[in-house]
């Protein structure tokens, strides 16, 4: 195989991630469009809010296919005119530190690439979350959120980047493994403290106070046996009016985390059997299997790198002359993008699977008709796109829709 050969098969794979991503985009507006809602959820939107939720579905769907067309040109047009090169020609000057070559040249990238992405998230926010009454998010926060989220990323990704980069420098014959177990940590220690830690940087987070809501949670948990002692209200209102909920961490530090939109939408029912879908996860050990399972595909993903790493071959692709960690892992990140793409499509199948046994986890419990009508109230007061298209589901989708959820908890009630 020649650099050559390579190279014509980057972009291929870059072509093809690009359709795909934009025809899937295209039949889901087109999809939803021309079919009427299925009889289960024929009453989720009355015909004026029907055609909010599409207007609503091409604004975004216009937007993605912009942003997608931009990126797409501009990786296409870096590989062809050998930007990649430029860039890696312009770092290696700075310095033979091949350690810091690898920080400045991902560190531009990254930094180019959210520059670019401000625009897009001020008119997604001001323009579009706006006109559909969903923004609450002022100029101010949105420019704080910017700068909180540009440094966040620059510290805990650079840290991430610089301990591959030392080992692959200091104990390469292991890159792999170590590699491997650097990001294992982190992927696990974020999971552990991010409501601790990052969360608060945004918003805040209060104890859910003494009352109803609370009270009917804490039974619930004891009813089904699942100790929890941290129950928070983020704040989520300054931002959106839409909703949501999340469990995080695990163990001691496990908490569930309201958003205060959904508090003000939902009955006391309703929070409940949405939270005992999250219990449900937990008592089926879904985000174990899930942790075990992206692991193990880590460190498939890191062995494959280990080996590209190695070769000036992939390097020259791109018109490098020599191998480098920071050019060889760009060339491996645009080569695994099938491989990921594999693998995305059953680790979805697996997740689907799991929302099915988490749902019936709530049908067991008596709560499948509560569960219905809060999923109906998120999507309704979300104008989410109930009905997308089924191939899209099938590859695309870590949930499965309203309609198959609905329709699998009522015919769970008929048995």
């Amino acid at each position: 195989m020649t650099p050559t050969i390579i190279f014509y098969i980057i972009i291929v794979f870059l072509v093809l991630s690009y359709l795909r991503e934009n025809i899937f985009s295209l039949l889901n507006l087109r999809y939803a469009q021309t079919h009427p809602l299925p009889q289960e959820i024929s009453d989720l939107y009355d015909p004026d809010k029907r055609a909010l939720q599409l207007n609503y579905q091409r604004s975004n769907t216009h937007i993605h296919l912009v942003t997608e067309c931009v990126s797409f040109l501009a990786i296409l047009l870096m590989l062809c005119l050998g930007g990649f090169a430029w860039l890696n020609d312009i770092v290696c000057g700075w310095t033979d530190n091949n350690i810091l070559q690898a920080l400045y040249f991902y560190g531009i990238i990254y930094l180019a690439q959210y520059v670019y992405s401000i625009p897009i998230s001020a008119y997604d926010t001001f323009v579009i979350e706006q006109k559909f009454g969903f923004n609450r998010t002022t100029p101010k926060t949105f420019v704080t959120d910017t700068i909180k989220t540009i440094v966040l990323n620059v510290v805990l990704l650079g840290v991430i980047l610089l301990a591959i980069v030392l080992i692959y420098n200091y104990i390469p014959e292991w890159f792999w493994l170590l590699a491997w177990a650097v990001v294992t940590f982190f992927t696990l220690f974020i999971g552990q403290f991010y409501s601790n830690l990052i969360v608060p940087l945004f918003n805040k987070q209060t104890p859910l106070p003494d009352g109803e809501l609370r009270t009917a949670i804490e039974q619930f948990a004891k009813k089904v046996d699942f100790k929890l002692d941290n129950i928070y209200v983020l704040d989520e209102s300054k931002r959106s009016s839409k909703s949501n909920a999340y469990f995080t961490g695990w163990g001691k530090r496990k908490r569930i985390v309201l958003y205060d939109t959904l508090i003000n939408t939902m009955t006391t029912e309703e929070i409940v059997s949405v939270l005992a879908h999250e219990i449900g996860h937990s008592k089926h050990h879904h985000t174990l299997k899930s942790i075990i399972s992206s692991s193990l595909l880590n460190l498939i993903m890191f062995a494959l790198l280990g080996i590209i790493l190695k070769y000036d071959i992939f390097a020259q692709a791109i018109g490098c002359e020599t191998a480098s960690f920071h050019i060889n892992m760009l060339v491996f990140a645009l080569l695994y993008t099938p491989i990921s793409t594999i693998l995305e499509f059953c680790e979805n199948i697996s997740s689907r699977r799991h929302e099915y046994q988490a749902d019936h986890f709530v049908k067991e419990n008596g709560m499948a008709q509560h569960l219905i009508t809060s999923l109906k109230k998120l999507t309704t007061d979300n104008l989410s796109n109930p009905i997308p298209h089924p191939v899209v589901v099938f590859c695309l989708y870590s949930h499965p829709t309203l309609y198959q959820r609905i329709k699998a908890l009522k015919e769970d009630e008929k048995h």
